[in-house]
């Protein structure tokens, strides 16, 4: 099998820091996505960034809650994906920043028409989807091919297989000036809509 975690612990901060930025032109960020917990007796995503390094993760013992908590390598909560309770229009999975539990920043609502499997869209202040719905996700989850697309239509995120190792792991790609930590919590909000079963389904089940 080919290998998907090489390194588990980051490097240290003044290593890192000692490299340096890139040269030239920002590239994409390319994280390896792999839908397993490192954790014992746990069911969670494990993502690794370019240099094998543990960039996110996602455990969970308890399946009573229908919410995915997106944490740093430390376990500091990035973003907590919920799901939205008696929604009238339609599966929706609201992304709340950090462990916040009453003021979402996006709502992601399956549909959207035409080609677009999701759409994500910035929250009223009331808690809603707001007016406007800047990022369209189109493809196929199932099958990791998919694209978001921002409001003027340009690709800022993608769902990629990786070669030889099954659906439950693949590549994110995020373009430059995208919260990658943002793409992160909107997959795994697809993976709770699409995925055949989705991890909280897998969990109750």
């Amino acid at each position: 099998m080919a290998r998907v975690h090489p390194n588990v612990l980051p490097p240290p901060a003044a290593e890192r820091a000692a490299a340096g930025p890139p040269a030239g032109e920002e590239e994409p960020t390319t994280l390896t996505v792999w839908r397993k917990s490192l954790l014992f007796n746990c069911r969670g995503f494990t993502v690794f960034d370019a240099k094998g390094d543990l960039a996110y993760r996602v455990d969970s013992y308890d399946d009573a809650e229908a919410e995915v908590v997106l944490m740093d390598p430390a376990g500091r909560p990035a973003f907590t994906v919920r799901r939205k309770r008696l929604s009238l229009s339609g599966e929706q999975w609201l992304i709340f920043a950090g462990e916040e539990a009453r003021r979402p920043v996006y709502a992601v609502k399956r549909g959207g028409g035409g080609k677009s499997m999701a759409r994500v869209a910035l929250c009223a202040a009331g808690g809603g989807a707001g007016a406007a719905a800047p990022f369209e996700v189109e493809g196929s989850y199932a099958r990791r091919r998919c694209v978001v697309y921002d409001g003027e239509r340009r690709a800022v995120a993608e769902v990629q297989p990786k070669e030889a190792v099954g659906t439950d792991v693949f590549r994110l790609v995020v373009q430059p000036g995208v919260d990658v930590s943002l793409a992160m919590a909107v997959v795994v909000a697809l993976d709770q809509m699409f995925a055949r079963p989705s991890l909280l389904r897998s969990w109750s089940s």
